[in-house]
């Protein structure tokens, strides 16, 4: 490929699926780079296996591209001069090249029935071989393909791989790379409805749009000979081809979208109140980095400094503390307002908050959540983080190390005075409660952790949380009442 062609980049996903972590990721990098270059960055949709579509799939990949931060210059809502954008829009730029292969003896119509394909496929396995089509239709006479058609056999399209190759491509993440292509069998290029299968489309659509670069997942690496045999049967320049390494799990297993211990789909992070700006972020650094020891960047920043050198040969590792300590790090720099934002959905979704707030009751989910800006990490966090608020006094149990604070012998005298304090209390904010717990000092002798940890456990039913006078603020005096009561009364 000649280095003065304009850049141009595709992210061609398949609408068999919402966007995961991986295409994401994909389309990200290919974003980035198509940028960093002043180059195109085109959205193709691969659908030609129609089977496989789910409903939605398209448009739930463009939704959650955009909520990301990402955008692109063509695609089926940006008709540029390189459409359709769709593969099932394009077939009849496909069926006149294969019929040019078919006439040039580059391809050959196969018959081969699935059940043979499969028997076939089982005897090479038994034989300790690797599974590849063995070529018996490639020889067929015109009397024996009249035969089979005439028997209602539809033929698939088969690609004539040439034998004693060695193909070889220099690839922007793994260097060079060879294949031989006595290991790949003729492959099908159409099916037998005429749909052409992903690798011929895939070649095609990347020549007549003028891609430049093929920056995508080490999991089409296998694709890549298939497809560089595809531009040389027409007498094409090959793009440049780069295959990221895959993202692995803290198992260091391949991420799989049956993998349970890590959330998948972005729209998923988008539901539990992750901040697009984060993910981006955190996206972005799987499987590259920067110089230096930097680890949060705006989008524009990585666009500054995106470099394809620095994709890394090693597989990338999804970890998701790191995920939420960066989306702390984005939730620490909003203003509370937009965190309220953030978090009132998910409360309201626990039930703890009226869908029709008042007001007050507003008012009161700011200073709730003022008391975890800091801590944290995504809105639907909010709502484990501030069970205490909503805890019956009933409800209200302690674990082992709390009862043995509670059991020292000066507590039920600070909680009987701290409960006289609260009673009188005017108004029932913070600077009062501050107020109020130093005069339970004064009058009961009793300093230090034995004097705030009993009231924090009895009043909160935590030991560690926000600063002390502002939690029993937002708990408000009826609540903090009814909790100190109800211990007095169970330890009298």
């Amino acid at each position: 490929m000649s280095d003065n062609k304009k850049v141009r980049v595709r992210y061609a996903p398949s609408p068999t699926g919402y966007l995961h972590i991986g295409n994401a990721r994909t389309a990200l990098f290919n974003y980035l780079f198509a940028r960093h270059n002043g180059g195109d960055f085109v959205i193709r949709i691969e659908d030609t296996d129609a089977k496989r579509n789910v409903e939605g799939g398209e448009e739930s990949q463009m939704r959650n591209l955009k909520w990301l931060g990402i955008d692109w210059d063509e695609g089926v809502d940006k008709p540029g001069n390189f459409g359709p954008y769709r593969q099932s829009e394009r077939t009849h730029i496909y069926d006149p090249l294969i019929e040019q292969l078919l006439n040039e003896g580059k391809a050959y119509k196969c018959y081969c029935t699935e059940e043979e394909l499969e028997a076939e496929r089982e005897a090479q396995k038994a034989r300790g071989e690797m599974p590849r089509y063995s070529g018996k239709c490639r020889h067929l006479t015109e009397a024996e393909r009249a035969e089979k058609e005439a028997q209602g056999l539809k033929p698939s399209i088969r690609f004539l791989v040439p034998e004693n190759e060695t193909i070889t491509f220099n690839d922007m993440v793994k260097d060079e790379v060879s294949f031989d292509t006595n290991g790949i069998g003729d492959f099908v290029i159409a099916k037998k409805d005429g749909m052409p299968t992903y690798n011929f489309a895939v070649a095609v659509d990347d020549h007549l749009m003028e891609m430049t670069h093929v920056l995508r997942g080490d999991d089409h690496i296998s694709n890549t000979p298939k497809q560089i045999m595809i531009y040389n049967a027409f007498g094409w320049e090959p793009p440049t081809f780069g295959h990221m390494t895959l993202i692995v799990n803290e198992s260091r297993r391949k991420l799989s979208k049956r993998d349970g211990s890590i959330i998948q789909f972005i729209e998923q992070y988008r539901d539990l109140g992750f901040l697009p700006e984060a993910l981006f972020n955190f996206i972005a650094m799987l499987g590259w980095s920067p110089e230096g020891e930097e680890e949060i960047f705006s989008k524009e920043e990585f666009i500054k400094i995106f470099d394809p050198k620095r994709l890394s040969k090693s597989p990338a590792l999804f970890d998701k503390q790191k995920l939420t300590w960066v989306n702390n790090q984005y939730v620490k720099k909003l203003p509370l307002n937009d965190v309220v934002e953030l978090a009132l959905p998910h409360l309201q979704e626990a039930g703890v908050v009226s869908k029709d707030m008042s007001d007050a009751e507003r008012d009161w989910v700011h200073k709730l959540v003022s008391l975890y800006h800091e801590q944290m990490s995504y809105g639907a966090e909010i709502v484990g983080l501030s069970e205490m608020f909503f805890a019956d006094a009933s409800e209200m149990t302690f674990d082992d190390e709390e009862k043995e604070v509670l059991a020292a012998e000066t507590v039920p005298t600070v909680i009987e005075a701290f409960a006289k304090e609260a009673e009188t209390l005017e108004p029932f904010e913070a600077d009062e409660v501050k107020a109020a717990i130093k005069r339970v000092q004064k009058e009961t002798g009793v300093k230090g952790k034995g004097l705030f940890m009993p009231i924090r456990i009895v009043t909160t039913g935590e030991m560690h949380g926000p600063e002390l006078p502002l939690a029993i603020e937002v708990l408000g005096r009826e609540k903090v009442l009814n909790r100190l009561h109800n211990w007095l009364e169970k330890n009298k």
